[in-house]
């Protein structure tokens, strides 16, 4: 029955098709001379005769012919009576080559052979996952949900590998069930207790960079190069590019005939909304494409400090705010200016009073929620709709009426 079992085992181990032939010759030949040491000492005068393609094995013993009386080592040698037992022909100083069947060796070390053989096959496995998935660091792998919990999601790959997605690397509204099919990057592959430890994401830069490979032609071929990518994963990207091809427009290629190539990628990433801007060394230019789709009137840049103050249009400035500070925390992200937004003042706006005026009728942390959404003085509020400044912001509907009371009564 021992026998039966250590064969199966050894049909288990030539089923990796993972493991190339020598190293699971060598690694099967390991073992089984291990064993012989630990039965007689030695293996030297051994063969071991190893059958991939059957499934099987075949131990020989290699023993020398001495007289009767002179054996010292019956390990390594063998009595003339013995070998004529044999073969008749059999003479003293003559090699005998015999057969050891496994069973001789007894059930113990059988089993201990098995035990053996199966942990050099897990580790054998384990290492070959550990190294398969560090070459493929930073690539896209698909995977199908097998278990989810609260902080990760455990994925199998097609050969049943596990892959962790912690809730950290997931798009805050992902929402997968088990048997669900999902797309992801490679980012960390460590060892942990012997046990490799596969780390995949969908909110890295890398993710998104590997979708644009994959969706646009040019970018994959080198004809158009991601030349930064800065994101908050569900809600925004912004991905500057340039081309080496003045034939070929960077941002058309990326967005496709009627948004047809980044359609695919936006849908992956739960409708993220991606900026594809062309990349300029004129941190001018840079900064105004960046804070697209703002108008920008002017801008004062200060290199030595890495600042940026920005003047705009009382109209176009919480577009280049953006919802919650979006747009221009990515825009300083990408361009690696500190970005400041200013207001450019006219003459209809010299009538205008900052909200700060308001301080003893409107209370300071609505007049905070007001300017995060760009909304520094009374027209730029009276500017907008109720209903504008509800979604906007997170006031109710008779506090946002109640601030346009207030407002309105310093102009009438």
């Amino acid at each position: 029955m021992e026998t039966l079992n250590l064969i199966e085992t050894f049909s288990e181990f030539k089923e990796l098709k993972s493991i190339d032939r020598a190293t699971m010759m060598s690694v099967l030949e390991d073992v089984f001379r291990g064993m012989l040491v630990k039965m007689y000492g030695t293996a030297d005068n051994f063969d071991v005769i190893i059958n991939i393609d059957k499934g099987d094995f075949e131990i020989w013993r290699n023993r020398t012919v001495v007289e009767d009386d002179q054996i010292t080592d019956p390990n390594t040698q063998i009595t003339l009576s013995e070998a004529k037992k044999i073969d008749e022909d059999y003479e003293v100083g003559e090699e005998v080559t015999d057969e050891v069947k496994l069973a001789s060796f007894g059930r113990r070390a059988i089993l201990a052979l098995r035990q053996n053989l199966t942990a050099r096959i897990l580790d054998l496995e384990k290492n070959n996952i550990f190294q398969k998935y560090r070459d493929r660091i930073g690539e896209i792998v698909t995977g199908e949900v097998y278990q989810v919990w609260k902080r990760e999601i455990l994925v199998l790959d097609e050969d049943g590998n596990e892959l962790i997605l912690p809730k950290t690397e997931q798009i805050p509204t992902d929402y997968f069930r088990k048997g669900d099919t999902l797309r992801a990057v490679v980012i960390k592959v460590e060892m942990r207790n012997n046990t490799p430890l596969i780390i995949i994401s969908r909110t890295s830069p890398v993710f998104l960079e590997r979708l644009f490979e994959l969706e646009v032609p040019e970018i994959f071929d080198g004809l158009i190069t991601i030349k930064k990518i800065v994101r908050i994963p569900g809600e925004r990207a912004k991905v500057a590019v340039e081309s080496y091809d003045d034939r070929i427009d960077p941002v058309g290629a990326c967005v496709g005939m009627k948004g047809s190539r980044i359609h695919g990628i936006v849908r992956e990433l739960k409708n993220e909304n991606i900026d594809v801007i062309n990349f300029t060394n004129n941190i001018q230019l840079f900064i105004t494409r960046a804070l697209s789709p703002a108008k920008i009137s002017s801008i004062r840049i200060d290199e030595t400090n890495k600042k940026a103050e920005v003047y705009l249009k009382p109209n176009e400035v919480s577009l280049a705010i953006g919802k919650g500070g979006l747009n221009i925390k990515l825009a300083s992200q990408l361009t690696g200016y500190e970005i400041d937004v200013y207001r450019e003042t006219d003459l209809e706006d010299d009538e205008d009073v900052n909200l700060e005026e308001f301080a003893d009728e409107i209370d300071g942390w609505i007049i905070d929620e007001l300017k995060a959404i760009g909304c520094d003085t009374a027209k730029s509020v009276l500017n907008l709709s109720v209903d504008d400044l509800v979604k906007r912001t997170d006031l109710e509907e008779e506090t946002v009426k109640e601030i346009i009371k207030i407002l309105k009564a310093e102009f009438e």
